[in-house]
């Protein structure tokens, strides 16, 4: 088949460099955004005296029974076409005739496709950031439900100090809303309209490109044509966001996946959102946690694709560009289905609240309460330190727990602990005396939770 670019050649290609040269197996999820583009642009045209009103009132009616065809599964996209610009222009054109080959007036296909992916893209992250909302939600929700059960907080995986599963959770909250103001700041840079730069250099025609911009909801223009095509900062920027959201995303996968193992079980997942074994029949695998936690590698190998496209191009459209879709179209796509099933699991997981509490038990993980009552007591803190540190010692070539030792035995190590001391060192007293903004206190929490609450609103 010729080409619609046909003339300095004859348009004419072997098979298999038309099949390596073609997007619109890709590219055809952008159809709706490339018929909405055409549709402002012919009214633009008719708007500046370019084409006529009449002429533009066919495009954009002969643009629209083509989105409604695709739409109702009459129009079938034809798979031959060399992308779904190209597509959409000839069905226009064999339906109206010499009408439909105006359309092209004042673009090019290169600020045609920047402006397509700019819109899809626009598009993606709006459904994304809702979705992430919905999973902050369910996050919250948990919270809510459990922000006065005690768990052992960690470092290096080790148990450090008391705190509460909401407290925990809500970490998880606030890096959620990280990614949602990330998120936010990419589609403000990404809202910007190429369409009109052409193919690099602007236009003869006297065409109102804001015109177009405002009829797309875009909030200003590309100023400069030979970075309105070659732009793909956006691309790399969401591929980066998305990145980070993953990043969170696998972090909290790995908790679960270790929360719900038998070494710890601190919560029980859905049967719903787990897989059993095929030889063994006790399993109750977290296979979803663990797909989210390993699809991370996925988006970020998107992210690497696209910086290293863009790494060397020189100014201005390279068809190397068209290696822009595919990897942030599998990222998006990727993402939006790890948040569903996220969402879902969070929502519908059983907390162990015994097992949790069992487990901040064990560990000495209120030794820092310990010293921090001797602190109060008079004595510097690293004193304080010393002396907990072999109370701890004490402990546990004992096979005691702090909670255990005798008055007598305390006062062996200072004169200045009394009876008050068990009931500083308490997990309900060493979680509740945490009243720092941000800390693991009840009342700290619920202040988080109406923070967040009130920001996704």
């Amino acid at each position: 088949m010729a080409k619609m670019w046909a003339g300095r050649t004859d348009g004419v290609t072997e098979k298999i460099a038309d099949d390596f040269n073609s997007s619109i197996h890709f590219d055809s999820r952008m159809a709706s955004q490339d018929i909405q583009g055409s549709m402002a642009h012919a009214a633009m045209l008719a708007a500046k005296g370019i084409i006529s009103n009449d002429e533009a009132d066919t495009l954009i009616v002969g643009l629209e029974a083509i989105l409604n065809d695709l739409i109702s599964g009459d129009l079938k996209i034809d798979l031959t076409c060399e992308d779904i610009h190209m597509f959409i222009e000839q069905e226009l054109t064999s339906r109206l005739g010499d009408v439909g080959k105006k359309l092209h007036t004042a673009r090019s296909r290169n600020d045609q496709v920047a402006l397509d992916i700019r819109m899809y893209l626009r598009e993606e992250t709006d459904e994304i950031s809702c979705l992430v909302k919905k999973l902050i939600a369910a996050v919250v929700n948990q919270a809510e439900k459990n922000k006065g059960v005690i768990m052992p907080g960690y470092t290096h995986l080790q148990r450090a100090q008391p705190i509460t599963f909401g407290h925990h959770l809500m970490a998880y909250a606030f890096m959620l809303l990280r990614d949602l103001d990330r998120l936010s700041d990419t589609r403000k840079r990404m809202n910007i309209s190429p369409i009109g730069c052409c193919a690099l250099a602007g236009t003869t025609y006297d065409t109102d490109r804001y015109f177009e911009a405002e009829k797309l909801g875009f909030d200003g223009i590309c100023l400069n044509s030979l970075d309105g095509v070659s732009d793909r900062d956006f691309v790399a920027e969401l591929g980066s966001a998305l990145s980070i959201l993953m990043m969170h995303l696998s972090r909290f996968s790995e908790e679960i996946i270790l929360w719900s193992s038998w070494e710890f079980k601190f919560i029980e997942l859905s049967d719903a959102y787990t897989t059993g074994s095929s030889i063994m029949p006790q399993k109750k695998n977290p296979d979803m946690a663990e797909l989210v936690r390993g699809k991370t590698g996925r988006v970020y190998g998107n992210l690497m694709s696209i910086l290293t496209v863009l790494k060397g191009l020189p100014l201005a459209y390279n068809k190397d560009m068209q290696e822009d879709k595919e990897g942030i179209f599998d990222t998006c796509d990727t993402v939006k289905m790890c948040l569903k099933v996220l969402t879902g699991m969070i929502s519908t997981l059983t907390v162990c609240e015994d097992n949790m509490k069992a487990a901040a038990g064990k560990g000495f993980i209120n030794a820092t309460d310990l010293a921090d009552y001797l602190v109060k007591k008079g004595l510097p803190f690293r004193t304080a330190y010393k002396i907990s540190g072999e109370i701890v010692a004490q402990c546990i070539k004992e096979n005691k727990i702090l909670e255990t030792l005798t008055l007598a035995e305390y006062k062996k190590h200072s004169n200045l602990f009394e009876e008050d001391l068990y009931s500083e060192i308490s997990l309900e007293a060493c979680v509740a005396k945490r009243i720092s903004k941000g800390g693991t206190s009840v009342k700290s929490v619920e202040e988080q939770i109406e923070a967040v609450k009130e920001k996704i609103k």
